[in-house]
Parts: C-alpha cells; sequence; structure tokens
C-alpha cells in the first residue's frame, strides 16, 4: 500500500501514514495536500490528486519517547543474546553482563560499558581486564530513543523544508 508523509503545521515530519488515512484527513479537512502525484484517487462521487505529502492544519503536539531503560534485557537484546567476546550465540538464562570497564576502576552502570559475555569469557575478563576486549562494543546506541519515523523518510528528503 502506499505510504504519505504526514507533516505538522510547521512543516516538521510527523508520521509516515497510509494512502487510505492521509485521503480522510484531507477530505476531513484536518490536512492539506502538500504534494501529490500524478494518479488520482477515486471514488463514485469524488476525485482527488493521490497524495505523496500533507500538512496537518491544526497544532498538534508531538509526545517525546522516552529513551529505552537500561536493563539486562535490553542488554542481551541489543547484542543478539551473542557473547561479545567470543561470538558465542546462548540462550539468555546462559549469558551474563559484564563490564567492559570493571566497576572497581571506575566503570559506571551504562549502556557504553555493558557487554553480554559467556560465562567463560565473563571469567576470562574478570582476570585480566585490560587483555580483553569485546569484539564488538555495541550494534545499537543505546542512547537513541527511536523516533517512530527513523529509515522511512529517505524517500521524501528532497520533500522535507529544512
Amino acid at each position: 500500500m502506499m505510504s504519505v508523509l504526514l507533516l505538522n503545521t510547521t512543516y516538521e515530519p510527523m508520521h509516515v501514514v497510509s494512502l487510505r488515512r492521509a485521503v480522510a484527513l484531507v477530505l476531513q479537512e484536518k490536512a492539506q495536500l502538500v504534494e501529490a502525484s500524478e494518479r488520482t484517487v477515486r471514488s463514485p462521487s469524488l476525485a482527488m490528486p493521490e497524495p505523496l505529502v500533507i500538512r496537518l492544519r491544526g497544532r498538534v503536539t508531538m509526545l517525546r519517547q522516552r529513551s529505552l531503560a537500561l536493563s539486562r534485557t535490553a542488554i542481551l537484546a541489543r547484542d543478539g543474546y551473542t557473547c561479545q567476546y567470543c561470538g558465542l550465540p546462548l540462550p539468555a538464562a546462559r549469558l551474563t553482563i559484564d563490564h567492559v570497564l570493571p566497576q572497581s576502576r571506575g566503570g559506571a552502570w551504562a549502556w557504553t560499558n555493558l557487554v553480554a559475555a559467556c560465562p567463560a569469557c565473563n571469567a576470562a575478563s574478570r582476570a585480566s581486564p585490560s587483555a580483553r576486549r569485546p569484539r564488538c562494543c555495541t550494534t545499537l546506541s543505546a542512547t537513541q530513543s527511536g523516533a517512530p519515523i527513523s529509515g522511512q523518510l529517505e524517500d521524501w528528503d528532497d520533500r522535507i523544508r529544512v
């Protein structure tokens, strides 16, 4: 199904909505058409250009998304349930959480200092923390809030006013 970029009143991108929802917003006069394609959306009594980008008429406050809570489950999911030292995939019950910089040396309970580790690698990193480094620190930045439209705006980059 066709997707339509929804902008707020100040032309900031808010969401990507379905064509059906975009047409409904325009017909209810809750949004105005900013850019349309050459194609037409038809009903028995109406024909209108197919929207590509629409803008809301009324002011809408955008809620800020909370950042992801730091937890054992979140760290294991971020690391793909795989030991970050040896690359061994294990079930969540068998993996441990390891501090890259030990707490005794000032390491914090933070996204950038915690990795999933198998028990053997965790024990080895405890023996000589400076010798062991995770193979990759993280695949997902934990400070990202995860905007709902991330990765979906590439098609509209040239249409967004900056």
